[in-house]
C-alpha cells in the first residue's frame, strides 16, 4: 500500500502545507480521503491526477477537508470523466445537494453516487474499511485499513481511538498544536502521547499541522516523547510512504 500526503495542513493554511488530503493506492486501486482546499493541484503534483481519482472518502465536512470537492468534480468532468463515488458520514448527501443547489450548472455533470457510512465496516473503491467516531466539533471518523494505515481525521486525542489504531503499521494523527495552546477538539503532543502510551503502533505522523506548529517540531515530538516512546514524525505534503 501507498499513502500520499495530499495537504498536512489545517484551515488556515501555510505556504508550505494545504489543507487535509490523503492519497490511499494499492494494487491498481485509488481513494482520496479527504478534498480540501489545494488538494486539487497536490493531486496533479502527485503525477496522479483528477483523472484517476473516482472515488472521495470523507472524514467529515469541515470546510478544510471538503472545499475542494467541487472543483474536482468540474475538473473530472472537463476532462471528460463520467462518474465520481463520494463517501462519509451522516450528513454527506445533504452537503452534496447543498453544494450542488448553489452551483447548479454542474447538476447533472457527473453520475454522482453519493453514499454514507456509519462506524463498522465496509468497502470502498476495493478496499475493506473500518469506521470510528471520533471527539470533533462535528461528526466524524476516523478509518482503519486493515493492519496498514490508520487516518485519526480530525479528533481530540482519546484512549477509544488509540485502541482502534492499534497494532497499525502507519497511524496518521491529528496534532494540530503545540502545548501552550488551548484547545479543544483536537490534541496537543502531550495528550497525545498520553492516549498513546503503552499502544503498539509502527509509526505515527502528525497532521492537521496550524501555523502555530511551526518551529516547534523538535519541542513537539519531546512532549509526546515522555509519555509515548514509538517512532513519530511530521507529515509533509507530496511525502509518499509504502507500507508492507
Amino acid at each position: 500500500m501507498r499513502v500520499t500526503f495530499l495537504g498536512s495542513g489545517s484551515a488556515m493554511p501555510t505556504g508550505e502545507r494545504f489543507q487535509t488530503g490523503i492519497l490511499v493506492q494499492e494494487g491498481g486501486r485509488t481513494l482520496l480521503v479527504d478534498c480540501g482546499s489545494g488538494v486539487l493541484h497536490r493531486l496533479q503534483q502527485s503525477g496522479v491526477g483528477y483523472e484517476n481519482v473516482s472515488t472521495v472518502l470523507l472524514t467529515h465536512h469541515h470546510l478544510d477537508h471538503v472545499a475542494d470537492l467541487l472543483p474536482l468534480m468540474k475538473a473530472r468532468w472537463l476532462a471528460g470523466e463520467e462518474h465520481l463515488e463520494i463517501v462519509g458520514p451522516q450528513g454527506t448527501k445533504s452537503l452534496l445537494d447543498d453544494l450542488l443547489e448553489v452551483h447548479e450548472y454542474m447538476q447533472g455533470k457527473l453520475d454522482l453516487q453519493v453514499r454514507e457510512v456509519v462506524p463498522g465496516e465496509f468497502s470502498v473503491a476495493g478496499f475493506d474499511v473500518s469506521a470510528y467516531e471520533t471527539r470533533h466539533s462535528l461528526p466524524c471518523l476516523a478509518y482503519r485499513f486493515g493492519d496498514l494505515f490508520t487516518f485519526s481525521g480530525d479528533s481530540e486525542a482519546f484512549a477509544g481511538l488509540a485502541n482502534f489504531a492499534e497494532g497499525s503499521a502507519i497511524l496518521v494523527h491529528d496534532c494540530s498544536f503545540p502545548d501552550d495552546v488551548d484547545v479543544s477538539n483536537h490534541p496537543t503532543p502531550e495528550t497525545l502521547g498520553k492516549a498513546l502510551a503503552g499502544r503498539e503502533i509502527g509509526r505515527v505522523y502528525l497532521t492537521h499541522l496550524y501555523p502555530h506548529t511551526d518551529g516547534r517540531h523538535d519541542e513537539m515530538l519531546e512532549s509526546i516523547a515522555t509519555q509515548y516512546d514509538g517512532d513519530v514524525r511530521f507529515a509533509e505534503d507530496l511525502t509518499t510512504i509504502s507500507v508492507e
